[in-house]
């Protein structure tokens, strides 16, 4: 059983029960239940219809329910008769599901969730290994996040803008317990561009494949960071890079420029040079420099500045770097980059271990450690 294939036919099983007549927080806890039965049933006697055996077991899991409440009775008059004519229908409204997920009245971290378990089809306890949390904090957060938008009908949802934000969000979670959420979120930003024709979404889809690619050359041994410039290129998914690279193209074609456009074409570039003495690093400041048009994003002024080095020089990169916030993350490890590049190692290497107190994460901690000593051993 294809448990990806099974997970898509989630929002379009929500759909029909709410076009029923179901409210959204009870349509997804009806769904959720029948996905873990046809988990536990379907690897013995998968069904020739699989979303007509979730919609029917969902509908009569929610029909239990309403039954169940002596409070909601009114409701059980008005939902409980025989599904309308028509049977299933073969669309569903699927983008404006995960536009309901992105709604504005939604936290970022509820949308991410909510996202995961009404689109992705993933149950709480797969979304709270993820983000390591305890299932009931993840519940909770699930739980309020449906009740915030339980009065939402469909026709009014949240800014597509939002919804590519959740995505890439949940895309650089990457990978963490037995979910991996950079293909998570790679297969639903797939979904999406599959529904429409918004550049940016491919841009965004461009974006995550051409980072994808790289992935197993970011870690050496013992899960130690290796940079860019350090990594095996050899290990680079050339498939992926090539796709990312096609639905780039696609997406420019459009001359509809976005941010996700904008990044994709720098991890492009990158993933074009073989080696990286190769790397065109002045298209990648040119890049740089549309990004910061387009977000006046003060992490993109940041690798400006790093890519500004590359191509005129360090001095170059310490001037770009000297015109930003200093308390910027990353903004004393870029520093300590760029005068190491200079030639002024002492001072880099006391940068480096000024950084790694700053580190978000132990993997990223020990990389800047490990900076700092190689350039004392010089």
């Amino acid at each position: 059983m294809d448990e990806a294939l099974l997970r898509g036919l989630i929002p379009g099983v929500i759909d029909v029960l709410v076009r029923r007549g179901a409210d959204f927080a009870s349509a997804e806890d009806a769904v959720q239940d029948a996905l873990v039965r046809a988990l536990e049933s379907w690897r013995v006697d998968p069904p020739r219809d699989p979303k007509g055996w979730l919609v029917t077991a969902s509908w009569r899991t929610f029909l239990d329910q309403v039954r169940s409440d002596a409070a909601r009775r009114g409701r059980e008059a008005k939902v409980a008769h025989e599904p309308p004519p028509g049977g299933i229908p073969q669309s569903d409204d699927t983008l404006r599901l995960y536009l309901l997920c992105a709604h504005p009245s939604l936290t970022t971290a509820s949308a991410v969730a909510l996202t995961l378990r009404a689109v992705g089809g993933l149950t709480t306890r797969q979304i709270a290994e993820a983000y390591l949390v305890p299932e009931a904090t993840m519940a909770q957060r699930i739980s309020r996040a449906k009740a915030r938008i339980s009065g939402v009908p469909l026709d009014q949802t949240g800014d597509p803008s939002a919804v590519l934000r959740v995505l890439y969000l949940v895309f650089n979670e990457g990978y963490s317990g037995e979910l991996d959420l950079a293909a998570e979120a790679i297969r639903l930003t797939r979904q999406l561009a599959s529904m429409t024709d918004e550049p940016e979404v491919a841009g965004l889809l461009a974006l995550m494949l051409l980072h994808h690619a790289r992935r197993a050359s970011r870690t050496g041994a013992a899960g130690r960071l290796v940079p860019l410039a350090r990594q095996d290129r050899r290990r680079w998914d050339t498939g992926l890079i090539a796709e990312g690279v096609e639905v780039l193209q696609a997406a420019l074609r459009r001359d509809r420029l976005g941010e996700y456009q904008a990044q994709a074409a720098i991890a492009a570039l990158h993933a074009d040079a073989q080696r990286v003495e190769e790397t065109d690093w002045v298209q990648i400041v040119q890049w740089y420099d549309v990004l910061v048009h387009l977000t006046d994003s003060p992490i993109a002024r940041l690798n400006r500045a790093v890519a500004v080095g590359e191509a005129d020089g360090p001095p170059a990169g310490l001037t770009a770097l000297a015109e930003l916030d200093a308390s910027l993350p990353r903004h004393t490890a870029v520093a300590a980059y760029l005068h190491a590049k200079a030639g002024d190692t002492d001072l880099a290497a006391d940068l480096y271990v000024t950084a790694s107190r700053a580190a978000t994460n132990a993997a990223e901690r020990d990389h800047l450690i490990r900076e700092a000593a190689r350039l004392r051993s010089r």
